[in-house]
């Protein structure tokens, strides 16, 4: 069966270093101690990526683009409950309801890395923005930040729960496609070559992204 390119290098890197950076902070906060400066320095990268794909929906390949995948509430509805009936239809990229599904993480990401710059653990760690803040403000954002992460640990609990759905009921290796980018034409209703985003684009893209960053966690006062 031949096979079409769907997800573009610069969507795939993001999906795997997401993850990874996800797990290292994870483990860095439930270390604690000198692991909090792993657990900072792997959130600047976070927010740094998140900021990538939100800028990466509007100027990436096509199926990486929000307008490719992003549809109403109730086309999410109607797919889920034809999901449920067996009857839904193959999407190359995103299904109506993993259109919304990306659309969620990429806010409660942004969330998590967002308040984690002002948060504080009434010990020796506080993000670089927590000065800039009272220290009661500074509480209520930490806990945002905990509350927040527990929303995260629920999407990521239904993203994995989504992908072993679609291997042992769907037979579709959403796992395979996100490591090489391809999936079967025949998902594609006779769609041909997707087009792809500009790698050189994405590198500036990213670059900007971490100059952004970088220049938000030193400003004056921080």
């Amino acid at each position: 069966m031949s096979k079409i390119l769907v997800w573009d290098l610069p969507s795939r890197l993001f999906h795997w270093l997401l993850a990874l950076l996800v797990v290292v902070s994870w483990v860095s906060a439930t270390l604690g101690g000198n692991a909090m400066q792993i657990h900072m320095l792997s959130g600047y990268t976070i927010l740094t990526l998140v900021l990538f794909r939100i800028l990466w929906g509007f100027f990436g390949g096509r199926h990486a683009r929000f307008a490719s995948f992003v549809r109403s509430p109730m086309a999410a509805v109607a797919y889920l409950k034809a999901l449920r009936r067996n009857e839904a239809g193959r999407h190359l990229g995103h299904n109506p309801a993993g259109g919304w599904s990306v659309i969620a993480m990429l806010s409660v990401l942004l969330v998590q890395a967002g308040t984690g710059l002002f948060a504080n653990d009434d010990i020796a760690t506080e993000g670089p923005l927590a000065k800039l803040v009272s220290k009661a403000l500074s509480d209520r954002i930490t806990g945002i930040h905990h509350l927040n992460v527990e929303l995260l640990y629920v999407l990521i609990g239904l993203h994995l729960a989504a992908v072993a759905f679609y291997f042992f009921h769907k037979r579709e290796n959403l796992v395979k496609s996100m490591v090489t980018g391809y999936k079967d034409a025949a998902a594609g209703l006779g769609e041909s070559a997707q087009s792809q985003g500009s790698a050189w684009l994405a590198a500036l893209l990213l670059a900007a992204c971490a100059a952004g960053v970088y220049l938000l966690i030193k400003l004056p006062g921080a």
